[in-house]
């Protein structure tokens, strides 16, 4: 897999990042939202250098351009809930794509440190032969990508996976590695060192969903 680590090089996507690790400034419900979002039009304009393209006749008020446009047929598929905001800061960039939302929340069967992902819920276009972009903003322990994309199996094979995260672990990262084709490509904007026993990213920024929209009811 080919993991492209945004911060790996200064830009003002490290800005983006510090609101979002930011006690303070993450009270913001909206400000924390449209950050996500930010990253993902970041991570999206650096991913679609990796897309194919043809060239193009564009006709002007006063003359003829020729310029290489996108051919990819994409879809674009976020885990809900924290994966909205990531979703709409690709579908910014991405705005002709195709859209397909899953579910996928850790079960603790044994109220403990130990979970499971439950996947409940998917609607999906056919992605055979496709552009698939899954998007998560936290890659943890990467069992939530994993598991997502046992369900998306039965919607086809994709021609190109490229997964989409805001902060990841390094465990997560070698999971998917691991179990993702070799040609799929990360795009992430930092990778921290470690999780605690919660299966939470150190130092991170806490749950990202809640942080979104408020808190939830535990199941």
């Amino acid at each position: 897999m080919q993991v492209n680590h945004l911060l790996e090089e200064s830009s003002i996507a490290g800005k983006f990042v510090a609101e979002l690790r930011d006690v303070n400034v993450q009270k913001d419900r909206m400000r924390f939202r449209r950050n996500i979002e930010r990253l993902g039009e970041v991570l999206g304009y650096e991913l679609s250098k990796q897309l194919s393209f043809s060239e193009k006749n564009i006709t002007t008020p006063l003359g003829n351009s020729k310029i290489q446009l996108p051919e990819s047929d994409v879809v674009i598929c976020s885990i809900l809930r924290a994966g909205l905001p990531l979703h709409n800061g690709l579908l910014n960039y991405f705005d002709d794509a195709e859209n397909s939302f899953i579910s996928a929340y850790r079960h603790h069967p044994n109220n403990d440190e130990h979970f499971e992902i439950v996947v409940e819920y998917l609607a999906s276009p056919s992605l055979e032969g496709k552009t698939l972009i899954l998007a998560d903003p936290m890659l943890a322990t990467g069992k939530s990508f994993v598991n997502v994309m046992k369900a998306l199996k039965q919607m086809g094979t994709p021609k190109e996976i490229h997964l989409v995260a805001v902060i990841g672990a390094e465990e997560g990262v070698a999971l998917l590695e691991k179990e993702f084709p070799k040609d799929s490509k990360l795009w992430i904007a930092t990778i921290d060192k470690e999780l605690n026993d919660h299966g939470y990213i150190l130092p991170g920024l806490g749950d990202a969903g809640d942080l979104c929209y408020g808190g939830k009811m535990q199941h």
